[in-house]
C-alpha cells in the first residue's frame, strides 16, 4: 500500500476506534445486561458494515489490491476470532459467569487484546523487514497448525486443566462474584472475583489464537496498517458475534475443518512466496469458498439430524 502519511493514518484510525469503544461502554452498554439476539446481530452488522466501508475507502484511496488484501485478512481474522467463541463458551461455563456479566469480561478482554495484537503485529513486521526468511518459518508453522487442527478438533485453552487458572486461584485469593467488579476487599484484604479469572482466560485464549492468526494475515499482506486494521475490525465485532453464535456452537461442527484448510492454504502460500505468486483476488476467493463450504456443510448436517 502506498505510504502517504502513515502517522496521520494511524492517528485517525486509533481515534476512531477510541470513539467507538467509548460509545460502546459509556452509552450503549452502561448497565450489565444480556444482549438479545437481535441486539447482538445488530452490533455484529454494524461492525461488518464499518469494515466494508473502510475497505471501500482503502480501494478509493490506494487501489483494488490493498482493498482485496484487507478483506482477505479481515475474513481470515474474523473466522479465526469466531473460532474463539467455542473457547469463550467453555470458559464462562466452567467459571459460572452469568450471561449479564459476560459482555463486561469480553469488553475489557478485547481492549487488552487490541494492545497485545498491536505489539505482536509491530514486532512481526520488524522481524520480517529485517529477516525475510522468517516468512518461511511462519508458513511452516501455519501448515503444522492446520494439519494439527485437522487431526485434533479441540483448539484453544481449556479452563478445566489450565495451569494459569490453577496458579491464579492459588495466588489471587479468589472470592465469589460481587456484581461486575474484578477486585473486591474482604476483611480489609484485596480479593479477585471469578470475573478476573475469566478475563485472564480470555486473554490467554486470544494470545493463543493470535499466534495462529497474525502469521496467517502476513501471508496476505505485509503492510502493518492493513494487518492491524483487519485485526481490529475482526476483534471489535467478536463481542457481539459471541452472543449471536454462543447458542449455535454445535451447529458449526465443520468450521474448524474449514479454518484448518485456510491455515494450510495461507501457510503454503508463504512457503511458495518467492517461487509462485498467488494473486490477492484468488486468495480471497479461496478463503471465502472454503469458509462458505464449511458453514453450509455444518448447517446441512444439523438440519439432517434435526429432521
Amino acid at each position: 500500500m502506498p505510504q502517504p502519511d502513515q502517522t496521520l493514518l494511524w492517528t485517525l484510525f486509533l481515534l476512531f476506534i477510541g470513539l467507538m469503544l467509548a460509545l460502546d461502554l459509556g452509552v450503549f452498554h452502561r448497565k450489565a445486561h444480556v444482549p438479545s439476539f437481535r441486539e447482538a446481530l445488530t452490533w455484529t452488522s454494524v461492525w461488518a458494515t464499518l469494515a466494508a466501508l473502510f475497505g471501500g475507502w482503502i480501494a478509493w484511496q490506494f487501489g483494488a489490491t490493498p482493498c482485496v488484501e484487507f478483506f482477505t485478512g479481515y475474513l481470515i481474522e474474523l473466522s479465526l476470532s469466531a473460532d474463539n467463541v467455542f473457547v469463550f463458551v467453555v470458559i464462562f461455563g466452567a467459571l459460572h459467569i452469568p450471561r449479564d456479566l459476560q459482555h463486561r469480561v469480553l469488553f475489557w478482554g478485547v481492549l487488552t487484546a487490541l494492545v497485545l495484537r498491536g505489539v505482536m503485529i509491530v514486532g512481526g513486521a520488524a522481524l520480517i523487514e529485517r529477516w525475510h526468511w522468517i516468512l518461511y518459518v511462519f508458513g511452516a508453522f501455519l501448515v503444522f497448525t492446520g494439519a494439527k487442527m485437522l487431526r485434533q478438533p479441540a483448539h484453544g485453552v481449556s479452563p478445566e486443566d489450565s495451569r494459569l487458572l490453577s496458579f491464579a486461584r492459588r495466588h489471587l485469593k479468589v472470592t465469589g462474584l460481587h456484581g461486575s467488579r474484578f477486585w473486591v476487599r474482604v476483611d480489609g484484604k484485596l480479593r479477585a472475583t471469578p470475573l478476573l479469572l475469566a478475563l485472564l482466560m480470555v486473554e490467554v485464549s486470544d494470545v493463543v489464537f493470535a499466534v495462529d492468526s497474525i502469521p496467517a494475515i502476513f501471508a496476505v499482506t505485509r503492510d502493518p496498517f492493513l494487518v492491524f486494521t483487519a485485526n481490529v475490525f475482526a476483534i471489535l465485532g467478536l463481542r457481539s458475534l459471541f452472543f449471536v453464535l454462543a447458542g449455535l456452537v454445535d451447529k458449526f461442527r465443520y468450521l474448524k475443518v474449514g479454518l484448518a484448510v485456510v491455515l494450510l492454504f495461507v501457510g503454503t502460500k508463504l512457503l511458495l512466496l518467492d517461487t509462485v505468486k498467488i494473486p490477492a483476488l484468488l486468495s480471497l476467493g479461496v478463503v471465502i469458498g472454503v469458509l462458505a463450504t464449511a458453514i453450509v456443510a455444518s448447517l446441512r448436517a444439523s438440519a439432517r439430524e434435526a429432521g
